[in-house]
């Protein structure tokens, strides 16, 4: 039997931040308060998202691609990762703020944690009123004038906090300081890793455990891209009824499709699975006389063998994720 269009349970994760909006908004079907993180298409080590229907239901990316090998994940991918999927797709609420923190490289994250390192992007799905992303120095500092503030309580102070809306759209490379403030939904798709160096956390205690969590300022310090940028946020420019570039870097390439009616999408010639990520609206994927029905919140992966699908929606936005 050949491979489908898969769509996998969700793996959903308390956080401390976390708030309802992955249920209220995105209609995620969990009974736990607190939940900050969905995570729609895992590899992370004992946190392997299973397919939810079809003949493969049960089934791990890494078992489907032991199996089938380049025909999940395509020979560029297979030949580069072996079976170990190379992205980490979730949605994210924020109903407090994250803390801030910072991620290492391949070559930090392989020696220090033998992990990937964690490169991402965020794509803002809802953001309350004046609410921020922290992303970046607002200021030009080195790394003694960096632990003079954090050691000082005048971290905030340096940092740049950006007022975001609906569709903005952040890539955030290694080494660059970054938090997602209270009242933001967003998508985010990075490499698989779980490695996070927590700068500060605003002296919160979590409820569960009743005591601070854990911060990572000496292993953070080596790590932080201490320049400074005039703009932090992706620019792009969405067109109707198109495919439009958000970012593309060497560990994933993203696109933002609109579809107003119906579009054509071939991918005879991408040496790559494909990730929908429906961010607004509702659509209709159809592959081989079979209709998947996507809407907001919800993610389709597309093994490398599948060709050509065809989407269709009164009007509907979707990420378009690849290697």
């Amino acid at each position: 039997m050949s491979l489908y269009p898969l769509k996998f349970t969700p793996l959903y994760k308390y956080r401390i931040w976390g708030g309802e909006k992955l249920k209220t908004v995105l209609h995620k079907d969990y009974q736990e308060k607190n939940i900050g993180e969905s995570w729609e298409i895992s590899d992370v080590k004992g946190d392997e998202t299973v397919v939810s229907e079809g003949f493969l239901e049960g089934k791990t990316l890494r078992a489907l691609t032991e199996e089938y090998k380049e025909n999940v994940v395509g020979k560029t991918v297979y030949n580069t990762f072996g079976t170990e999927f190379p992205l980490l797709i979730k949605f994210i609420d924020a109903k407090t703020p994250l803390s801030i923190q910072v991620h290492p490289n391949n070559e930090i994250a392989k020696k220090r944690h033998n992990s990937f390192g964690k490169n991402e992007m965020w794509y803002v799905m809802e953001a309350e009123k004046d609410a921020e992303l922290i992303v970046g120095f607002n200021q030009k500092v080195d790394k003694a004038s960096y632990v003079k503030a954090l050691e000082s309580g005048r971290i905030l102070e340096v940092l740049n906090n950006d007022v975001v809306s609906k569709g903005d759209t952040y890539y955030i490379p290694t080494g660059r300081i970054h938090a997602i403030g209270s009242g933001v939904m967003l998508a985010e798709i990075q490499q698989t890793s779980d490695i996070t160096y927590r700068i500060y956390d605003y002296d919160r205690v979590d409820a569960t455990t009743g005591k601070t969590r854990e911060l990572h300022t000496e292993l953070a310090v080596d790590v932080i891209d201490y320049s400074v940028s005039d703009t932090y946020k992706t620019p792009y420019s969405k067109t109707e009824n198109g495919t439009s570039t958000l970012v593309h870097s060497p560990y994933f390439k993203t696109n933002i499709i609109n579809v107003k009616g119906e579009m054509n999408k071939d991918y005879s010639a991408l040496d790559s699975f494909v990730i929908y990520i429906c961010v607004e609206g509702e659509l209709d994927l159809l592959w081989n006389d079979v209709t998947y029905k996507m809407s907001k919140g919800e993610t389709v992966f597309l093994p490398a063998s599948i060709g050509a699908v065809t989407l269709k929606a009164n009007n509907a936005d979707v990420l378009e994720v690849y290697y």
